[in-house]
């Protein structure tokens, strides 16, 4: 009975625990799915200090400067304050740090021990003894052979460390890419404002012209309805326009790596764009994507990976083996019974076959051996992945210089029909509808000729990045497609 009734105490209580558990005086969770959480007052405390911290540890990079910035200024604050960038130079750091530490495996092991003891053994005569005992060693130990596991453990650091330092410069390059990118959309988005400012001007002088012809009887009130009506419309495109341009410098400043709000003069930069997008290409496509599996980090990364997968094989394969150690030790103990001091020492020489381990290393030598097959397919797939990167950015390129050329004459042949339009109807032979049709075609034109001379800068810049020539200041290393055997620009 007894034990019926404790049991079924217990059954009550753990019934009873349906609440999670408090975290310092406050709820664990919310009592309600549709309820906030609320911290406790220490843990707010040490939260708002957590934001302290790192407040002070990330306080980014500011311009020097108010003034109007260049466009390697640009580049090298998105480089200091991007933390993708912070955290692939710490990893890479760390991993140069290991390969340090690697080598060590190939220096013996000294140790100093310094051991003190009392005891009061029974002795023999049945009598209690104190005894005190303290004795300084010195020991070393020194692996002479292990059949390639330490060559290959360093040479797996090796090869992770080259990975990451590669891996960083990949981030580097796509950083570049980033504000390059953001930079140019913003230039595109202030051209095509300050087209749409022209257009309201140009709206304007017509409901000028509307109005006087109105005024003096050569034109109905619809003439005057229609031109304001273009001109409203060509404001509020104007509106939205600037509104995007504020959105275009907030989003520039943050791929920077500064607050949106930041005060600083975005570079206006020159649209000094060539005819022909192929004189910057002295090679083919197919020169291109050989150049790009050079310099490309990303592959020369995975390669990397790949060769570590490989030395780890060797370990592995290490495992299988014998290893022979030398082991030394020298100390002297002093000691209140003279019998019990002296100076001591070993010395050992240790043979280690491993005859079995529950075929724990053959299946990490298998496993090792398939991680290697699996690396060098990540690589095969990512060659395959850069090739049509360039492809597709060098077609890309060709595209957008067929496009600036186009969106050119389609600029013209705009500006000279509003032109005409504007003639006609200023000498009466002409409608208020055709010049409106015409100013819109214009200002169409503009807007898309601004886009597409952009688009340019922006495949450019892509290409450059998929070659793997892209610069720290935003510039190509070498003319894209033009030789380099040097390996150096990764």
């Amino acid at each position: 009975m007894k034990t019926r009734t404790v049991f079924g105490g217990l059954l009550l209580a753990v019934g009873c625990v349906h609440r999670p558990p408090a975290i310092n005086g406050v709820p664990g969770a919310p009592s309600q799915p549709n309820e906030y959480w609320t911290p406790s007052a220490s843990d707010a405390a040490r939260l708002q200090s957590a934001r302290a911290r790192e407040a002070t540890m990330m306080t980014p990079a500011m311009p020097a400067a108010l003034g109007r910035l260049s466009v390697p200024e640009v580049v090298d604050l998105a480089l200091r304050n991007n933390p993708a960038t912070r955290l692939s130079w710490a990893q890479a750091r760390a991993a140069a740090d290991v390969f340090g530490a690697s080598r060590g495996a190939f220096l013996p092991t000294v140790t100093v021990d310094v051991n003190a003891s009392t005891a009061r053994p029974l002795a023999p005569s049945g009598v209690l003894s104190q005894r005190s005992q303290v004795g300084p060693s010195v020991g070393l130990s020194y692996l002479v052979l292990d059949f390639g596991a330490r060559a290959g453990n360093v040479d797996v650091a090796r090869q992770t460390a080259i990975a990451a330092d590669l891996s960083h410069n990949l981030v580097v390059q796509n950083t570049i890419l980033g504000v390059e990118q953001a930079l140019f959309d913003y230039q595109a988005t202030r051209t095509q404002r300050d087209a749409q400012r022209s257009a309201v001007e140009e709206a304007t002088a017509s409901l000028n012209a509307a109005q006087e012809r109105h005024r003096v009887g050569l034109a109905t009130i619809a003439d005057v309805l229609q031109a304001r009506t273009a001109r409203s419309q060509a404001q509020l495109a104007l509106e939205s326009l600037e509104g995007a341009v504020h959105i275009a410098r907030g989003t520039l400043a943050v791929a920077m790596g500064i607050p949106a709000n930041a005060s600083f003069e975005p570079p206006v930069l020159t649209d000094s764009l060539c005819p022909d997008s192929l004189k910057f290409i002295t090679q083919s496509v197919d020169t291109l994507i050989a150049t790009a599996t050079r310099n490309r980090p990303d592959l020369e990364a995975v390669r990397a990976q790949a060769a570590a997968a490989a030395a780890q094989v060797r370990v592995a394969r290490s495992g299988l083996l014998p290893t022979i150690s030398l082991n030394a030790n020298r100390g002297y103990t002093t000691s209140n019974v003279p019998g019990l001091q002296g100076t001591t020492y070993t010395i050992g020489l240790g043979f280690d076959l491993p005859l079995f381990t529950g075929m724990s290393r053959q299946y990490s030598l298998q496993a090792a051996t398939e991680q290697l097959a699996a690396t060098t397919a990540r690589a095969e797939v990512t060659r395959q992945q850069i090739a049509l990167q360039v492809f597709t950015a060098y077609y890309n390129l060709q595209t957008s210089t067929e496009r600036v050329r186009t969106a050119a004459d389609l600029l013209a042949s705009a500006t000279e029909s509003e032109s005409v339009a504007r003639g006609r109807y200023r000498e009466g032979v002409g409608s208020i509808v055709d010049l409106l049709i015409a100013q819109s075609a214009l200002a169409d034109a503009r807007a898309q000729d601004a886009q597409a001379r952009w688009q340019w800068h922006g495949a450019m810049a892509q290409l450059a990045h998929d070659v793997g020539v892209l610069g720290l200041r935003g510039e190509a290393l070498a003319p894209l497609g033009a030789a380099d055997t040097s390996g150096t620009h990764r």
